[in-house]
C-alpha cells in the first residue's frame, strides 16, 4: 500500500509539473491539481488514472515527483505508452510511475553542487547529479522548484523506466 500511495503522487506530481511557473505560484494545490491545471502531462494523468493512484497523490505526503512531460512520453518507443496503459499491465505502469517518486520533498537548493543516489518509491535508487545543471539517471530537469501543497515536482525531458 505504501508503494502504490507513492506512485500515485507520482502522477499527480508530473501532472503538475506543466505550468510550472505559473500554476504553481503559492502551492496550495496538491501534486495532483497542480499537475491538471499545468496541461502538459496529459499522458502522465492518463497513466496515474490508469494506475488508480489519484487519491495516493492527493495525500499528505511530503513527495518528490520528476515529472516527464507529454513530449518525453512521446519520445518512447512507438507503442510503449499504449502496452503500459492496458488493464493487464498495471503492475508495471505502476512500478514506472513510482520509479518517478521520492518520499521526501526534496528542493534543488537541497542538492546544488552534489551527486547522490537517491530511493525512490518504487525500491530502485535514481542517480542524481546537479553538478552542472540537474540531471536525473539520463533526464535533464527543465523546472524545478514547482510547490505543491504536498510536495515538489521537478519537470524532466525523459520517462525514467526501472532496469
Amino acid at each position: 500500500m505504501f508503494r502504490r500511495h507513492f506512485i500515485a503522487t507520482f502522477g499527480a506530481a508530473a501532472i503538475a509539473a506543466t505550468s510550472m511557473t505559473a500554476a504553481f505560484a503559492g502551492g496550495q494545490k496538491d501534486i495532483v491539481d497542480t499537475a491538471v491545471e499545468a496541461g502538459s502531462f496529459g499522458t502522465l494523468v492518463a497513466a496515474v488514472q490508469a494506475a488508480d493512484l489519484v487519491g495516493t497523490l492527493k495525500s499528505d505526503g511530503p513527495f518528490t515527483v520528476f515529472a516527464p512531460t507529454d513530449e518525453a512520453f512521446a519520445a518512447l518507443p512507438d507503442g510503449t505508452v499504449e502496452n503500459l496503459l492496458k488493464p493487464e499491465n498495471k503492475d508495471q505502469l505502476v512500478a514506472v510511475l513510482a520509479y518517478h517518486v521520492v518520499p521526501a520533498k526534496v528542493m534543488s537548493g537541497d542538492i546544488a553542487g552534489k551527486r547522490a543516489k537517491v530511493l525512490t518509491v518504487q525500491g530502485d535508487r535514481l542517480a542524481v547529479n546537479a553538478r552542472n545543471g540537474v540531471k536525473v539517471n539520463n533526464a535533464k530537469v527543465v523546472a524545478a522548484d514547482v510547490v505543491a501543497s504536498n510536495g515538489v515536482i521537478h519537470v524532466i525531458d525523459t520517462v525514467l523506466i526501472p532496469e
